[in-house]
């Protein structure tokens, strides 16, 4: 936990949510609504959700089914699901996962939210194999800024793409939210989910982003069964120092701890800051490629 000047100052609370999400929007929005009163109960300002978090992720077939997998239904930014989720949101920020309806998608998206409306979005730009039949890449990648601080967004697969969180941390985010719809390994999957390779991934990848940008990072994942996928959960809260502050294992639920963005990203490159110690011109290519990712429009706020 971040160190503050006042020992006796309030810390904000940020909370990541690990949960199932499947079709039934009123089940979705009951299932946010639950989790935000607990978050809330425990001083969370920020809320993060998985991704598809509306309407649920692909639905592939189980195993022996034949039939193609079905894609999420897709969703308005300014249709009547995301005006509600801002006025559930009320003073709280969410960031939460959906299928997006819009000219060029649909887009797997991020969308930060509070009673004011939309603050930020995030498309998927890393699509993988298994979802190209269904969601179009986005763009680019920026941060936007929130009372909590300034966020960046990625969504599940982006965040195996060191470029991608250091664009983030480069645009100014203090805070990436990373919501995702992470399963087990389709094929061989260990028989305890805390066992298999894409459990201890996930979770590697999680701190070490944290620590390469050194930056507050909350992950969030579906869990349970859904057609053919076994989600492992594991959201977590990790600080600028690689410190896993709070965290789920496999089963819903919340992963809540108390940290100053700001205070903490300072202190951490107080000493060493990685940013300023980045020699971009020994990179070649990679790093003309790099700065434009920081300032390509497809990741764009509401502010």
């Amino acid at each position: 936990m971040a160190l503050t000047t006042k020992k006796s100052a309030r810390l904000p609370v940020v909370a990541a949510v690990a949960a199932p999400f499947e079709r039934d929007l009123d089940a979705c929005f009951e299932r946010i609504e639950r989790h935000v009163r607990a978050a809330r109960a425990r001083g969370a300002e920020l809320v993060v959700f998985p991704e598809s978090t509306l309407g649920g992720y692909v639905l592939e077939p189980r195993a022996g089914e034949v039939r193609l997998p079905e894609p999420p239904p897709a969703l308005r930014l300014d249709g009547p699901e995301v005006t509600r989720l801002a006025e559930l949101a009320g003073p709280t920020l969410l960031c939460v996962g959906l299928t997006e309806d819009a000219p060029g998608g649909p887009y797997s998206t991020g969308i930060c939210v509070s009673g004011d409306g939309v603050l930020g979005i995030q498309r998927k730009v890393h699509v993988p194999p298994a979802e190209a039949f269904c969601y179009r890449p986005g763009e680019g990648f920026a941060a936007f800024d929130t009372p909590f601080g300034r966020i960046g967004m990625l969504l599940c697969y982006d965040k195996l793409f060191p470029e991608a969180a250091r664009a983030l941390a480069l645009d100014g985010a203090e805070t990436i939210v990373a919501p995702a719809a992470w399963p087990v390994c389709r094929k061989g999957a260990a028989r305890l989910v805390a066992r298999d390779v894409q459990t201890r991934q996930f979770s590697l990848v999680d701190r070490a982003r944290a620590v390469e940008n050194q930056v507050v990072w909350v992950a969030a994942n579906q869990t349970g069964s859904f057609g053919g996928l076994r989600f492992l959960g594991q959201a977590k809260v990790v600080d600028p120092r690689g410190r896993v502050l709070a965290q789920t294992r496999t089963r819903e639920g919340l992963a809540v701890a108390s940290i100053d963005p700001v205070t903490a990203v300072r202190d951490a490159r107080a000493r060493l800051c990685h940013l300023e110690a980045r020699r971009s011109e020994a990179y070649g290519a990679g790093a003309e490629a790099l700065s434009g990712l920081a300032s390509a429009p497809t990741g764009y706020s509401y502010n």
